[in-house]
């Protein structure tokens, strides 16, 4: 092959793979054509995604989505929700079924190299634990050998407590149910000993007993769980449009934006806060957004402060302590990269 012979096949191929991107690159029209964002959640896990009194759904995964709809459409409202089962989940992202998975999913190297889907960041940091009656008196999940654990299928639940009872030396007897309501209902007809889950779905859930006091969950955190959301893999703007919604979140609360003094702070000469609020310069661009992208979020969402509080925090019947989940700047592992 001549050198330019090889110029004019790099500048075919070059063609061919622009192609290509541009046939994938389609997420961003399909929501605009449609005027909404669909999103795939849970249908009953409060605090992070169930229905309220009005059949409105609510949380904190629900939320990253609004924000999504809020930089992408200008409306946090436009935003359809479609219930989804931990096993059906990955399959209707794949079947571009919905354009945004929120749905208390774990990020593992498996499920980012094989379901050809890419997480776009942790929207909250948990881990796997265990609930038990308080009537058993017990404090510590070295207590559970032999016992009966509730789980549910198609989680990283079911390979945590195996790798946890072989790891301690103990025996236990999986009792496996395929959704959360199963599972409870298992726990708390005596069906087992112990419910184990990731801790926010156990709070979820020991809220949902008919005496919350009856159970306790205990200290252990066996396992690392990062939830966040996913998005189809082939389209690399959508992933940053979806990526980048929840480090506006981020980087609004460490800069102390507000939904209360947004406004406000579009006045503030700090350089960080006019970039990200879209006075200076225009950072949506390179996303096929406008300059107020991150404005639309916080104005109509919050930063990821205000979304954690109302939802599972201090603000909410789970009053659940930041702990991990509070900025960098306050101890914890949230870290957004800067605007600019």
């Amino acid at each position: 092959m001549t050198h330019y012979d090889r110029l004019a096949w790099l500048a075919s191929s070059a063609l061919i793979l622009g192609g290509v991107g541009l046939a994938q690159a389609a997420t961003l029209d399909d929501v605009r054509e449609r005027d909404q964002v669909r999103c795939g959640v849970n249908a009953a896990q409060p605090g992070f995604s169930a229905l309220d009194d009005e059949d409105n759904y609510r949380g904190l995964d629900t939320d990253v989505c609004r924000a999504v709809a809020a930089a992408v459409l200008g409306d946090a409202g436009k935003v359809q929700f479609v219930p989804l089962n931990s096993v059906e989940r990955f399959t209707a992202l794949q079947s571009s079924e919905v354009d945004v998975l929120s749905r208390t999913t774990t990020w593992t190297s498996s499920r980012d190299t094989t379901l050809g889907i890419n997480f776009t960041g942790v929207s909250y940091y948990d881990g796997q634990a265990f609930m038990v009656a308080s009537e058993l008196g017990v404090e510590s999940a070295t207590e559970l050998d032999g016992a009966a654990v509730c789980t549910q299928s198609g989680t990283t639940s079911e390979l945590n407590l195996a790798d946890y009872f072989r790891t301690n030396g103990m025996e236990y007897e999986p009792v496996v149910f395929d959704s959360p309501e199963q599972s409870i209902a298992g726990f708390e007809t005596g069906r087992c000993d112990v419910l184990s889950s990731d801790a926010s779905q156990l709070y979820a859930q020991r809220m949902q007993l008919a005496d919350p006091d009856s159970a306790v969950v205990l200290p252990e955190v066996i396992s690392k769980e990062p939830l966040g959301p996913a998005v189809l893999q082939g389209d690399d703007q959508w992933f940053n449009i979806v990526k980048w919604t929840l480090f506006a979140m981020l980087n609004a609360e460490e800069l102390g934006i507000t939904q209360a003094n947004v406004d406000e702070m579009l006045g503030s000469e700090d350089p960080d806060i006019a970039r990200l609020l879209g006075r200076d310069g225009n950072y949506g661009e390179g996303m096929g957004l406008s300059a107020d992208w991150a404005y639309r979020i916080v104005k109509q969402v919050g930063n990821y402060g205000e979304m954690f509080e109302r939802n599972v925090g201090a603000g909410s019947d789970f009053n659940i302590a930041r702990g991990q989940n509070a900025l960098w700047t306050e101890g914890g592992l949230h870290y957004a990269p800067p605007v600019r």
